[in-house]
Formats: structure tokens, C-alpha cells, sequence
């Protein structure tokens, strides 16, 4: 699987288990697993600095890093971040435009 095949992957399963955690049918610890298992599948990868990427690429690290150093749960509890969390959903469905102070850098090995 090459690279934009992966992250394009990821941005569907990441979008709907966002929105279950937001509709609670899906318990927040569900969403935390899934950041912490793409991550380590992630490491499977070969990328560099001149990999290219796109603007929903970084949407998609952005969302990954947030919801790692916030944690699943602030879904829940922190209306602030749910706004901010949308807005990022909206981008990837083409409902919006590019997410203000979004910095989605790509981890590298």
C-alpha cells in the first residue's frame, strides 16, 4: 500500500470513529486504540521529509496528534476541542476550508 492509499484509508476509519464517539456509540478508548494502533502501522512505512503530502494529510496528522496529547475523552467534555475537532471532519468531507492553526506534521522514523 503506498503512502496516500494508507492516509486516505485512515481519514474514513478516523472520521467514523470520531463520529460514533460523538454520538456515544462507541466508547472514547475504542478511538485512543485505533490512534495508538495507526501509529505503530505507521512505523511499517518508509517516508522522509520529500515524501509528498497534501493539505488533508496534514488535516489527518493534525487530528492524530491532537486526540493523543488531548486524549478521546475531551470529545466529551471539552466543547472547545469538539468545535475544533469539526471543523477538521467538515474539511475532510469538503464542507469547510483548511483548519486554522493546524500544524499536521508527518511522523518520521
Amino acid at each position: 500500500m503506498i503512502i496516500e492509499q494508507f492516509i486516505n484509508e485512515k481519514i474514513k476509519q478516523i472520521q467514523a470513529y470520531i463520529t460514533a464517539v460523538f454520538e456515544r456509540t462507541l466508547h472514547y478508548t475504542e478511538l485512543d486504540k485505533f490512534i495508538v494502533d495507526t501509529m505503530e502501522e505507521w512505523t511499517l512505512y518508509s517516508v522522509n521529509d520529500e515524501t509528498p503530502g497534501n493539505a488533508k494529510e496534514r488535516v489527518f496528522w493534525h487530528l492524530m496528534h491532537e486526540i493523543s496529547l488531548h486524549g478521546a475523552q475531551a470529545l466529551n467534555t471539552d466543547l472547545f476541542f469538539k468545535s475544533e475537532i469539526n471543523t477538521c471532519l467538515d474539511f475532510f468531507a469538503d464542507k469547510g476550508s483548511y483548519p486554522i492553526d493546524c500544524v499536521g506534521w508527518r511522523p518520521l522514523p
